[in-house]
């Protein structure tokens, strides 16, 4: 792939133009590994697109992480357990996403489960009006049936994802390398932002 150095500044309204220009409700997927942050990215793209008059409503996948018991069956520290069976899809799909296909209710839950305590949030739903942008951050959140009218995939080089990640996570690695080699973000993402250096981040071109 090429690459097209941009600043951070212009990356996110260049993406808030892209989604801006979708009708009806648009599902954003910002997608990559924890030391890539995308987090961020999806969180500075809120307030340009409040500015173009979409309403937006942030959810992250990791509050729908599934159950200790069911996530850590096979230990702690399992990367194809982190690949297979940590996020809950079928909650992410049910509660998030399916409220907004063509003639949903728009009814959202933004938060499902608190892993840090193991025990579900107490939130009631919230309700994204027609035309509204709903921005989901995660990990390994492509390549499994979700529905997405937008994806984009924040890309770290091995070597920076290494070093991006600490050593007592260093066990997630295998999963991050099973993702790129099963399910393909760089080819599958709308827009793959390469971002080993996040002060200069680039676009990643198709040749």
């Amino acid at each position: 792939m090429r690459a097209r150095p941009i600043s951070h500044d212009v990356l996110v309204e260049e993406l808030a133009e892209l989604i801006a220009g979708r009708q009806g409700w648009v599902r954003v997927a910002v997608d990559g590994a924890p030391p890539a942050r995308p987090e961020r990215l999806a969180d500075a793209l809120v307030a340009p697109l409040r500015l173009r008059g979409r309403p937006v409503l942030r959810v992250s996948a990791g509050d729908f992480l599934r159950p200790a018991s069911l996530r850590l069956e096979h230990g702690r520290t399992d990367p194809d357990a982190l690949y297979e069976d940590w996020l809950d899809t079928k909650a992410l799909r049910r509660e998030v996403l399916e409220p907004l296909d063509p003639g949903g209710s728009g009814r959202v839950l933004p938060a499902l489960w608190d892993s840090r305590v193991d025990r579900a949030y107490r939130v009631p739903y919230e309700e994204l009006p027609p035309g509204g942008v709903l921005m989901v951050d995660g990990t390994l959140l492509l390549g499994r049936g979700l529905a997405f009218e937008v994806s984009v995939h924040v890309w770290l080089s091995p070597g920076a994802l290494e070093r991006g990640t600490p050593e007592d996570e260093r066990w997630r690695l295998p999963a991050y390398e099973r993702y790129e080699r099963e399910s393909r973000p760089q080819q599958t993402a709308d827009v793959v932002i390469r971002a080993d250096h996040p002060d200069r981040p680039a676009l990643l071109l198709g040749e």
